[in-house]
């Protein structure tokens, strides 16, 4: 048995738990579009097409925002396919997939479906075979009220309200050889400078994200953030953060470890910003948007794609269809606790993606839709997490990872909502193989009862849901929590996430 403390400071709060940290993500790649969100023809498709079966899983997900159509994808694309009606819609290759897209769900299918869900959409804009007058096609038909060609259309599209689109990404991993249209530092950040100035002199009030780096393993990371962020940071709000993770050759102890990648990423980022911000003399603090993450196993997506066939072009194939167990999960809530950690700077968040494609709703065609083992963590963090982020110390036993150093067995984030006075603890413990108990001060917060507990765990870490198995992974009610004037003391299994809410003294 491992034996760790928590104590929360009241008095410095980190920042407000932003709800944008609960983004998810929607590429036209794969299923995750077609027969995932979209099955016009299925038993639980509404008038527009939309499968109400993942709607509701969606809602019950948490999602705030979502970001659409990429990605790679968004780097050959043209929106206007996209628009209109269907039957006029080119069919086209998608390059980035090596697919065959459609065009039966486009941008007013895809602002249809975030009003009904009540989601923000985080638009991306292609500059990878495209620029600065398509940009601003683009924003003038999405956020014009009327009387010009482009909102006109819109209207004639029976939109008649702008769909007013606060939140722009300029382009998706720039950096990157595999990217449709990629450039160098400089020459990105001066595209993405120009693009934005122009942008933001049609509506000076949006939101623009900028490409940081395709992931901390760029040769260039470091390096593109600054030169990047010399040509735009007085035109963006953001820059953004991609990173996955997988378990390599069994080494469970190292996966189990992700987040401290996660929290190192970060930091290394928002020196780089601040750094640039000095140097320009510039006040203004550059925000993060972490807009890709998620455990994928990247390295089997790749050796599948080094054997798929260059003639075989399909309408939304299966790919990536990660199947999640319960260390997928216990990490995908570990890097959740990484990102309420930063929120002072990681203000916007999207998990990479939302159906099928690494993600945690799974539909098949004409069938069933099912939560995967990362589903709960997402869920249960986005409904708890509310007021403030705390800082927490933590005290704790530390094992030794080959990927990753030393690292301790438990992290946790806690916040707090002064409205109503209830607090949630986020808490892992990493060990493979041994209970850990917690013993956390919560004195300065004068909690009442514990309302709920739960963990997710399994004697199997491998365990997995399945579309005839949808509940074989599932959180559990928590044993041996006890609160005691103002400490809380709970026993955590190996490899296992949990979430523990308490009420005011006097809730």
């Amino acid at each position: 048995m491992l034996n760790a403390s928590l104590h929360v400071d009241t008095a410095d709060p980190v920042a407000p738990v932003h709800r944008r940290t609960f983004g998810s993500f929607v590429e036209h790649m794969g299923r995750c579009v077609y027969t995932g969100i979209y099955e016009p023809g299925h038993p639980a498709a509404d008038t527009h097409g939309f499968r109400r079966d993942v709607a509701d899983l969606v809602r019950e997900l948490g999602v705030s925002t979502v970001r659409y159509p990429g990605g790679n994808f968004v780097s050959g694309y043209k929106w206007e396919d996209g628009v209109g009606p269907r039957e006029q819609r080119p069919v086209r290759r998608d390059l980035a997939w090596h697919s065959i897209e459609t065009n039966q769900f486009g941008l007013d299918e895809f602002m249809t479906w975030c009003r009904d869900l009540g989601i923000e959409p985080m638009m991306a804009v292609n500059l990878g075979t495209r620029g600065l007058a398509e940009a601003l096609d683009l924003l003038e038909y999405c956020n014009h009220p009327s009387g010009t060609h482009l909102s006109d259309q819109r209207v004639a599209n029976g939109h008649p309200a702008p769909h007013d689109i606060r939140m722009w990404c300029l382009g998706n991993e720039m950096d990157g050889p595999w990217q449709i249209g990629n450039l160098d530092a400089r020459s990105y950040g001066r595209k993405a400078a120009q693009v934005a100035r122009a942008m933001k002199t049609a509506d000076r009030d949006l939101e623009l994200v900028v490409c940081g780096s395709s992931g901390s393993s760029m040769p260039t990371f470091g390096e593109w953030e600054a030169t990047v962020l010399e040509e735009t940071y007085d035109s963006v709000e953001y820059i953004s953060l991609h990173a996955y993770y997988e378990e390599h050759d069994g080494d469970l102890g190292s996966f189990l470890a992700s987040a401290t990648d996660m929290d190192a990423f970060i930091d290394s980022v928002t020196a780089t910003a601040d750094a640039v911000g000095a140097r320009l003399r510039n006040p203004k603090r550059i925000q993060l948007s972490f807009d890709e993450w998620n455990v994928w196993y990247l390295s089997r997506h790749q050796a599948e794609a080094a054997v798929q066939p260059t003639d075989d072009w399909r309408a939304a194939p299966r790919v990536i269809e990660d199947q999640y167990n319960v260390a997928d999960a216990v990490v995908v809530g570990n890097l959740l606790i990484s990102l309420l950690r930063h929120s002072d700077r990681v203000t916007a968040a999207s998990q990479a993606q939302l159906a099928n494609v690494i993600a945690p709703i799974m539909t098949e065609p004409g069938g069933p839709a099912w939560r995967q083992s990362i589903f709960h963590p997402f869920a249960l963090t986005a409904r708890a997490a509310r007021g403030q982020v705390l800082r927490t110390r933590l005290s704790s036993p530390e094992y030794g990872t080959e990927r990753h150093g030393t690292v301790p067995a438990l992290d946790a984030v806690v916040t707090h909502d002064e409205q109503d006075g209830s607090t949630s603890l986020f808490v892992v413990n990493r060990s493979t193989d041994q209970h850990l108990t917690l013993d956390a001060d919560l004195t300065g917060l004068a909690p009442g009862s514990v309302t709920d507990a739960q963990t997710l765990s399994d004697e199997d870490p491998y365990a997995a849901n399945t579309m005839d198995a949808p509940d074989r992974v599932v959180p559990r009610p928590a044993k041996d929590v006890r609160l005691e004037n103002g400490r809380l003391t709970a026993v955590l299994p190996p490899v296992s996430w949990s979430v523990i809410t308490l009420s005011a003294a006097n809730g």
